[in-house]
């Protein structure tokens, strides 16, 4: 069963999980995307997960986005701060409503980098992260203790949009920052591909849930 609705002001759907074993995934789409974009990939990457899929609250010319942009790959800073606040409340708020842990965020791009600045600014809302073709969100990221939250980077070595010494620089601060990182580059540009499937199954096939909610 999925429930369409809106807490803290984001549509979303939410899936019930039939697995304990796993945490739930929070699923963070790309610009464009919806609720609905990244349900099939949670869905095949973590079975029996708890699903829990918002839909960005920015538009850009029509196409829902998690935060502004100035121009490709230059972000609007202070509205990246803004909205991972509001996306921490959403999924602090969703807990209560769903009676779940702290999620995994899987996100793609937009919503890969809006998961990376959640973790820099709001460790406590998430349990680690998948983050798919992401940069740097934070050009000063605060300091911050992610007490070896589980994070991997799936990078593109042809990708036009994210330069290879950004995604670098973001796995070192997430690193810094005391994240457990792993992070791959593939022989791809911006794209979602098959291999990055694979990576990712099995990197939350792996990961166990929290004990307590």
């Amino acid at each position: 069963m999925t429930t369409t609705t809106d807490i803290a002001g984001f549509v979303h759907r939410f899936e019930p999980g039939s697995d304990p074993a796993r945490p739930p995934l929070l699923l963070l789409h790309g610009t464009g995307g919806d609720e609905a974009d990244l349900l099939p990939l949670g869905r095949a990457l973590a079975p029996g997960a708890a699903l829990l899929s918002p839909r960005g609250r920015v538009l850009e010319n029509g196409s829902p986005r998690f935060f502004r942009r100035l121009a490709e790959g230059v972000f609007d800073e202070a509205d990246v701060i803004r909205r991972s606040g509001e996306l921490a409340g959403f999924v602090a708020e969703a807990r209560r409503t769903y009676g779940l842990p702290a999620p995994v965020a899987l996100g793609f791009s937009n919503g890969a980098n809006i998961a990376a600045a959640t973790l820099l600014l709001h460790p406590e809302a998430l349990a680690g992260a998948v983050l798919i073709r992401p940069m740097v969100p934070l050009s000063e990221p605060p300091e911050t203790d992610l007490g070896a939250k589980p994070v991997l980077i799936l990078s593109g070595a042809f990708d036009p949009i994210v330069p290879a010494e950004n995604a670098r620089a973001l796995a070192a601060t997430l690193e810094r920052a005391g994240a457990r990182i792993e992070h791959r580059t593939l022989p791809t540009g911006h794209g979602l591909g098959q291999a990055d499937l694979a990576l990712a199954r099995a990197w939350l096939t792996d990961q166990r849930a929290p004990e307590t909610v």
